[in-house]
């Protein structure tokens, strides 16, 4: 048994034998996607930069996470009965024998009091590094485990944020991708709120059909 925290990308690539690819058709279709921002969601988007990049600097995780990345997804409403975010919850999965558990910093999944299939994991960092390990890594693990959890149904998503900077992931397969930073401070927090907004939009309908695939 090993846990989230123990893994980086290198043991990942030798252990599971993943594959890091420049560019993914799935995580370039999400992130391009187009999707409408309204007034007061632009109105509160502008109030969490200015928030942003007047603290960052200071900030510890829990602060960042507590005035920043909790309003942002709180704004998305990830909240349904079918469907939900959570944080630190218990995470468990065999990958190729191995058992890997750990609590994500956050997850969206299927369930609505406690995560059943998670479609997206997120992890959170203030420095690149700290004592506690490599947030790719501890986020690639957990998406290994999701994507044994749901069977290899579809691709699984991923994030992982140092301080003002998003990098979104795909594992599809042995195969993962990783987007370029988006600033937060930037107007690149529109890209990022639309990609959270897609990805939301994407976990509604994949259910709502209740496919085993999906697709654009």
């Amino acid at each position: 048994m090993s846990k989230l925290s123990d893994w980086t990308l290198a043991k990942l690539e030798r252990r599971f034998g993943l594959r890091q690819i420049e560019t993914h058709p799935v995580l370039d279709n999400l992130l391009q996607q187009k999707v409408e921002v309204s007034d007061f969601e632009r109105q509160l988007l502008l109030s969490l930069r200015k928030r942003l990049y007047d603290n960052v600097l200071h900030w510890n995780e829990q602060e960042l996470s507590l005035h920043f990345i909790g309003p942002l997804l709180h704004a998305v409403n990830f909240s349904s009965y079918e469907f939900n975010i959570f944080a630190e919850r218990y995470l468990v999965g065999e990958v190729d024998g191995e058992t890997i558990v750990g609590y994500p910093d956050g997850l969206i999944a299927k369930g609505r009091r406690e995560p059943e299939i998670p479609y997206f994991c997120l992890q959170e960092y203030k420095p690149e590094r700290d004592p506690e390990g490599d947030p790719v890594g501890q986020c690639l693990a957990a998406m290994l485990v999701a994507q044994e959890l749901n069977q290899h149904h579809h691709p699984v998503y991923g994030c992982y944020i140092l301080g003002r900077n998003w990098f979104f992931m795909v594992l599809q397969g042995r195969e993962y991708a990783i987007s370029h930073e988006y600033d937060a401070t930037q107007d690149e927090i529109f890209v990022i709120f639309g990609y959270l907004k897609a990805l939301k939009a994407m976990i509604a309908a994949w259910l709502e059909m209740n496919t085993s695939a999906i697709t654009f």
